[in-house]
């Protein structure tokens, strides 16, 4: 099964199904060794560093970013 097709599925489920597999799968990464979660990290910052250069992404500054989280808390 591709992680496309994976994530649909995943994405089908209800919001406590969705929450349960969350939960399983962020505990999972606990057992990351330091190296190996330094280079999920790096890959990450690597996506996403491609995608605001293609303009698939975009940005914005943080202390608009945290204006707004202070107005919604």
């Amino acid at each position: 099964m591709k992680i496309e097709e994976l994530e649909a599925a995943a994405l089908m489920l209800d919001p406590k199904g969705r929450a349960r597999l969350a939960e399983r799968l962020l505990e999972s990464l606990d057992s990351l060794s330091p190296e190996e979660n330094a280079q999920i990290w790096a890959e990450e910052a690597q996506r996403r560093a491609a995608a605001l250069e293609s303009g698939a992404l975009s940005s914005r500054p943080a202390d608009e970013v945290f204006r707004e989280a202070r107005r919604r808390i």
